[in-house]
């Protein structure tokens, strides 16, 4: 892998490596075991056990076979391996860890008739672990590179420690220079808390790379639902109507951002657009 092929700026992976609406409904992504209420846990069990009878054991099996359940809708198989990163995921997030969001600095907000039609926000330097990917389908490439990330972040990494979330979990993707075909190989990114930022854990899986990304103006236009190809489309060509002067983008790289939940009815995104550098 090339490890300038997760940048902000739109550097290009060197290997080849979003969600769908209707078919396949969403992807599976970190927090999706934030929707993964108490009475999904049980539910998901054999109901045998009376309460304060769940074994470690027990409560594993049950979400996985639950994360597995919603993976065969989006043609995915979650292996027995991710046993542990889920309960653990599962159980920090509904623990005292919040999410922490990307630290960015507001510059201005475009508005017309009471309507945002986007923001401009500076990036700070950053290191990000990232990985890019390429599967059969769109959604199966999101899925299983989170899947990886979601090890990385779970322990498998030199500091040997769970090392918390972050939003957005943003996906780079990349298209022609007319914004009609969208590149199969994209590249999901998650940001290292601050606490990781001046010594980034090593992920045990080569697959991952820490990149420190470069400071970046960012133009992002919010838009909710489920992503796939189509509409990723639709929202970059809907954004480069509406911003002035498109010459200072990059033409070719854009960002996904995910704030929510797959899972949820009013999924919120937005859409990237990156400042030439």
């Amino acid at each position: 892998m090339d490890p300038g092929g997760c940048r902000l700026n739109g550097g290009q992976g060197g290997e080849s490596g979003g969600p769908s609406s209707g078919a396949g409904g969403g992807m599976i992504t970190l927090e999706d075991l934030e929707s993964f209420s108490e009475d999904q846990q049980s539910d998901s069990g054999n109901g045998s056990l009376e309460e304060g009878e769940t074994t470690a054991d027990d409560e594993q099996e049950r979400l996985l076979h639950y994360w597995q359940d919603v993976a065969r809708g989006h043609q995915v198989e979650v292996p027995r391996d991710m046993a542990g990163p889920i309960q653990q995921l599962t159980s920090n997030n509904h623990g005292t860890q919040d999410r922490q969001p990307v630290p960015c600095t507001f510059i201005f907000r475009k508005e017309k008739c009471g309507d945002v039609l986007y923001e401009k926000r500076h990036y700070e330097k950053a290191y990000w672990a990232c990985i890019t990917i390429q599967e059969e389908t769109y959604e199966q490439s999101i899925c299983y590179g989170f899947m990886k990330l979601m090890r990385y972040i779970c322990q498998q990494n030199s500091s040997g420690s769970y090392l918390g979330m972050t939003i957005p979990i943003v996906t780079v993707v990349r298209t022609d220079e007319a914004h009609t075909v969208l590149s199969r190989a994209v590249t999901i990114a998650y940001y290292l808390p601050p606490e990781f930022q001046g010594q980034p854990p090593q992920p045990f899986d080569g697959d991952i790379v820490i990149e420190e990304w470069p400071a970046t103006i960012v133009y992002a236009r919010a838009f909710s639902g489920a992503t796939n190809d189509q509409i990723i489309l639709n929202e970059i060509n809907m954004l480069a109507d509406i911003l002035e002067s498109p010459g200072i983008f990059l033409s070719d790289s854009f960002i996904v951002a995910s704030y929510t939940s797959p899972a949820d009815t009013n999924r919120q995104n937005e859409i990237w657009f990156l400042e030439r550098l």
